[in-house]
């Protein structure tokens, strides 16, 4: 690598990371906002005009808390836990081909970090990371909720990572590449949701018990476990935590528009191509707004019941739709 080419990758990496946190920041203010208004509230209107420095205030007001740890708590998982959920969040934006190839100051520049072959293996191996980080903060809390909400997240991602990953499988058959860049290439004339609809449903589903959302907020559960995993947690610690889950919810909106909703595909990306970026904001937009509303609607389920969707609805349809694609792929020849 030239010093000019890492000079070019750092630069990405960089920006990658402040429109993460920027992204993270201001999907917070969203949500507030956006529920407030179905919820017939006002929502944050104080900091700043229409409350757009709502975000700033609370990193100020987290900045300042009080952080501690609990006496008889293991001291250095505690503190690593928060860390280990939110850097996965950052790794997931490395293979997400935010736009396509475009000409900046004379020169051709893709609008993601790293095409990486196995892309798809990437984002699983790597999204599973953050259930380590939750285990941890729930044992090495000692408290007993805290442990539970980490067990709940546990089991909770090896029951929606199966189906998550053969709803992968449907996009990598179709476009003969577990490259993200590939997939979405592959887009141009038709949308794989069209093709996909019941892995596009599949993934959205497991996407968000992979985060924790609503209604799949099982490991939090206020009513019961009083906060869960990050009960004892307080300050910067806390926040920590906040930001792994709504980058990761920025980060899976682009993944699903990528894999389902042909990425920064769209009219007059050829001819422009920085309208390309424009699309695929415009597509996480929508889905981070889908998310929201799911949460403002939706109640969380019984955790028997969230088990038993995952491994008796879930996985078999996942199951079915692999079957399908690959009998359809070799029918209609490839």
């Amino acid at each position: 690598m030239t010093a000019s080419m890492f000079g070019v990758w750092a630069l990405k990496a960089v920006i990658l990371i402040v429109i993460l946190l920027t992204g993270f920041a201001y999907a917070t203010y969203y949500e507030r906002r956006a529920i407030a208004r179905i919820q017939a509230r006002i929502g944050p209107n104080r900091a700043g005009p229409w409350g757009l420095l709502q975000p700033v205030a609370d990193g100020v007001k987290l900045i300042f808390k009080e952080e501690f740890i609990p006496a008889k708590a293991d001291r250095v998982l505690f503190t690593l836990a928060p860390i280990l959920v939110a850097v996965p969040a950052f790794m997931l934006g490395a293979v997400v081909p935010w736009g396509g190839e475009v000409p900046f100051f004379g020169r051709t520049v893709h609008l993601y970090l790293a095409d990486v072959d196995v892309a798809t293996l990437y984002i699983m191996a790597v999204g599973s990371l953050a259930v380590y980080g939750i285990v941890l903060a729930g044992w090495s809390s000692n408290n007993k909720y805290s442990l539970l909400g980490g067990l709940r997240s546990a089991a909770q991602m090896i029951s929606y990572e199966l189906a998550m990953g053969l709803a992968l499988v449907g996009p990598i058959l179709l476009a003969g590449s577990m490259s993200l860049v590939k997939i979405v290439e592959a887009q141009k004339s038709i949308w794989y949701i069209v093709y996909q609809p019941l892995a596009f449903v599949i993934f959205v589903i497991t996407a968000f018990a992979e985060i924790n959302r609503p209604p799949f907020d099982l490991p939090e559960g206020e009513q019961e476990l009083t906060g869960g995993y990050h009960t004892e947690y307080g300050g910067m610690r806390f926040a920590l935590f906040y930001m792994g889950e709504y980058i990761k919810v920025v980060v899976m909106s682009a993944l699903i528009a990528a894999l389902f909703l042909g990425g920064y595909n769209g009219p007059g990306v050829e001819a422009f191509p920085w309208l390309g970026p424009v699309y695929m904001f415009v597509k996480i937009l929508v889905l981070v707004f889908f998310a929201i509303w799911t949460r403002a609607t939706l109640p969380r389920l019984r955790y028997d019941r969230l088990m038993a969707f995952g491994w008796k609805v879930l996985f078999p349809l996942a199951l079915l739709n692999v079957f399908l694609t690959a009998i359809g792929i070799v029918v209609l020849g490839g």
